[in-house]
């Protein structure tokens, strides 16, 4: 960029000034209307309120028994590491910049799915026996993180 590619910047707006005067277009109830709940200080209802009508976090079922303390893993199988070369350690951020995952989550499991032919030092937070017992077979590590 150059001098003479400069440009002003976007103009900035001044804030409204409301209740200063019913020639400012805001005056006098200051966009609030007459009277009512929302013009009063205070005023207004919570989030979710419906107006007394049965709100709909109470209107929808809940079934079971939801865990909040519960692990979600990202899977990935062992015919997804077939693209990476041999002695390659393989973590979760390499796995993301190669884009065979989209989201860490709370870790990486390995699944014994498809075939490996190559010798790999994949860490992750669980492995499958046979996905274990594969990549060990070769020669490769499975080390739990």
């Amino acid at each position: 960029m150059t001098l003479f590619e400069l440009r002003p910047g976007a103009p900035k707006q001044a804030p409204k000034r409301k209740g200063r005067g019913h020639g400012s277009g805001n005056g006098k109830t200051a966009g609030k209307g007459h009277k009512g709940q929302n013009a009063r200080a205070g005023g207004g209802v919570r989030p979710g309120f419906e107006g007394g009508q049965m709100p709909f976090f109470r209107r929808i079922p809940k079934r079971g028994f939801n865990n909040v303390f519960r692990k979600v893993y990202t899977e990935v199988n062992l015919s997804d590491l077939e693209r990476f070369e041999n002695g390659t350690e393989v973590t979760a951020e390499l796995l993301k910049e190669a884009g065979i995952i989209s989201k860490i989550n709370d870790g990486i499991v390995v699944l014994g799915n498809g075939n490996l032919t190559k010798k790999l030092t994949v860490k992750a937070a669980r492995f499958t026996k046979t996905a274990s017992e594969k990549i060990e077979a070769l020669g490769g590590k499975a080390e739990v993180m």
